[in-house]
């Protein structure tokens, strides 16, 4: 296999020819990169040699389940992709277009050892990037990564025979089955869907639909331009969206799916956003009663209710707070033995009796309307108001370049540790602790907290801030963190901000 080239440019001879990628690509856990920028088709034939190679080094059946979201170039990277599989010997299964979540259903469902699902996510468009696993239902982490990096920039492939490609049909179909069984809602109820036309779009409104729950329509044509906005229901743009259409529609609430269909955002019956940790509560208080003595996994973006709040304590919740990102929060969630794991962002992942383990919107909505099924007389606003009233900020992301985010963060996290060990104040309260385990997460005494990390996705710093007091705090924690993080030259502006 040929070293691949980190500076071939567009348009050349040996664009065409040589692999190119960019090593900035390989994030935490997944790949990620600006296309045809920072990879070309013959380095995306490179990474399947590699993810190909790898999967024999580590023992597996050469079989793999791959798939595809709706962009216009998703088929044709997913072709390079594969090309490269079967030139490591591997026998590949295409599922088609789909959402992530459908891919590793597919895993279960085919009994593929393996999967490669070929998604920018909620990344605009221009960009694409492969998830990959191997151990179901887990996804590589930073270990699986750095070694998959280094196979495919050493230029590290090893071709072999055996190569195979089948396109598997009745994939969806089973996801579906899976996702809904026999169960139908017993109370009415009026849902937006919102899919921004990304590829959840597919699903959304007929999995409602097998629920017996009446659609209102938002955004569900396929349509890979996103001509309304990128599909992100952490971003308030979508949110707003959202919003605006229950209280047009009268709905009950609004669900909304980020772009590759494993995420979901919850605005309820009066337009408020619930942002999904605080979602994440609401479901967690309901499943606590059905599976007292749970272990529930949060990111350290979420709320601190997990750990505080009277109605989980009563059923002796354990919460355990962990790093963002999917794969790591997959694989503490599994290796607690856990019956779920929330993210700030929208990820969910459902285990035990009410998931496979893995991140996946659309069973995310379907647990959502079978809580309100089993809460006949509430509305989602009652269940948003009887969670311990605190303050929070949205996600906010300061720019911040992939080469060097995580030497600032390091320099960040040394600053705040420092004004802990000297006893200095953040928004006038003594600071407690700071949780070094992601980023740095400034603990005061009162319970109220702020957070600062890395994006593992894009070239930006993350920002969450939590008052258990009022705004007027939340907003004094944010100026402190902001003050420390405007120490560093190298960080730029936020794309949004409070």
């Amino acid at each position: 296999m040929t070293k691949p080239n980190f500076d071939v440019t567009p348009n050349t001879w040996e664009f065409l020819k040589d692999p190119m990628i960019k090593p900035t690509g390989f994030r935490e856990y997944d790949a990620r990169w600006k296309y045809p920028d920072e990879i070309n088709l013959p380095g995306m034939t490179a990474l399947g040699l590699g993810i190909g190679t790898q999967m024999r080094k580590h023992g597996l059946d050469p079989v793999i389940a791959v798939g595809n979201d709706y962009r216009d170039y998703s088929v044709t990277i997913k072709q390079a992709l594969v090309i490269g599989l079967m030139q490591a010997g591997i026998q590949v299964k295409d599922i088609g277009p789909c959402i992530t979540p459908m891919a590793y259903f597919s895993q279960f469902h085919l009994d593929a050892p393996a999967v490669a699902m070929v998604t920018a996510s909620h990344n605009p468009n221009g960009w694409t990037g492969v998830k990959m696993g191997f151990q179901r239902p887990l996804t590589h982490g930073p270990d699986e990564m750095s070694e998959l990096k280094d196979i495919v920039l050493e230029g590290k492939g090893v071709t072999a025979p055996g190569g195979s490609y089948e396109i598997v049909d009745g994939v969806f179909d089973a996801y579906m089955d899976d996702l809904v069984g026999d169960f139908k809602m017993s109370r009415k109820l009026k849902v937006v869907c919102a899919t921004g036309n990304g590829t959840a779009s597919a699903f959304g409104p007929l999995l409602f639909e097998r629920l017996g729950v009446e659609v209102v329509p938002s955004h569900n044509r396929l349509d890979y331009t996103f001509p309304h906005y990128n599909p992100n229901p952490e971003a308030m743009e979508m949110l707003h969206d959202m919003s605006n259409s229950v209280k047009a529609s009268g709905a009950d609430f609004a669900l909304g799916f980020d772009g590759d269909g494993d995420r979901c955002g919850v605005v309820d019956d009066e337009g408020e956003e619930i942002f999904a940790d605080k979602f994440g509560v609401i479901m967690a208080r309901d499943l606590a009663k059905l599976y007292p003595g749970s272990t529930f996994v949060a990111d350290v973006k979420s709320t601190g209710l997990f750990a505080s709040d009277p109605e989980l304590q009563k059923y002796d919740i354990k919460a355990d707070y962990w790093k963002t990102g999917h794969s790591h929060m997959k694989r503490r969630v599994h290796a607690l033995g856990a019956l779920a794991g929330f993210e700030k962002s929208g990820h969910y992942f459902l285990a035990g009796d009410i998931g496979r383990g893995y991140d996946d919107g659309m069973r995310v909505a379907v647990e959502i309307c079978k809580l309100m099924d089993r809460n006949p007389d509430m509305k989602m606003s009652d269940l948003r108001k009887a969670l311990p009233k605190t303050w929070s900020t949205p996600t906010m992301s300061p720019y911040c370049a992939d080469t060097e985010k995580y030497a600032v963060l390091d320099r960040l996290v040394e600053k705040l540790v420092a004004k802990a060990a000297a006893g200095d104040t953040f928004a006038g309260k003594a600071i407690k602790e700071v949780v070094t385990v992601n980023g740095a997460r400034v603990i005061l005494e009162n319970g109220s907290w702020g957070l600062v990390r890395a994006s593992s996705n894009t070239p930006n710093l993350v920002v969450v801030i939590e008052s258990s007091e009022s705004e007027a705090e939340m907003r004094a924690i944010f100026a402190e963190i902001d003050a420390v993080i405007r120490t560093e030259p190298l960080v730029g502006d936020y794309d949004q901000t409070i």
